[in-house]
């Protein structure tokens, strides 16, 4: 392996119920204003990159992950952009989930 080549740095969020979700940590710092708060600053999840959600339940978390993925991936896209979907049901939770983490 080369040496100039910089190892990706993942960021671990944990759910309501503990479950466990890695995220390229440039891609986190880019899609949510609220993450990158956190990892930014004075903050225990600044030095050991886990942030957890007590308020946010596991398959809410998974869509998010998704979506950061997704506006990651399309950001810069001149093509045609695919549809991100979202479930009625969970639209609600999801809603409240991309409020707090301001992405």
């Amino acid at each position: 392996m080369s040496e100039s080549k910089e190892e990706k740095v993942y960021v671990k969020l944990v759910s309501a119920e503990g479950h466990e979700f890695f995220l390229d940590k440039e891609i986190a710092m880019a899609s949510s204003t609220t993450i990158r708060t956190m990892l930014e600053g004075q903050f225990r999840e600044a030095q050991d990159n886990i942030i957890r959600f007590p308020d946010i339940a596991g398959y809410i978390l998974e869509r998010v992950v998704r979506y950061l993925h997704y506006k990651a991936q399309y950001s810069n896209s001149t093509a045609r952009i695919p549809e991100f979907l979202v479930e009625p049901e969970i639209a609600l939770e999801l809603l409240i989930a991309a409020k707090y983490l301001d992405c």
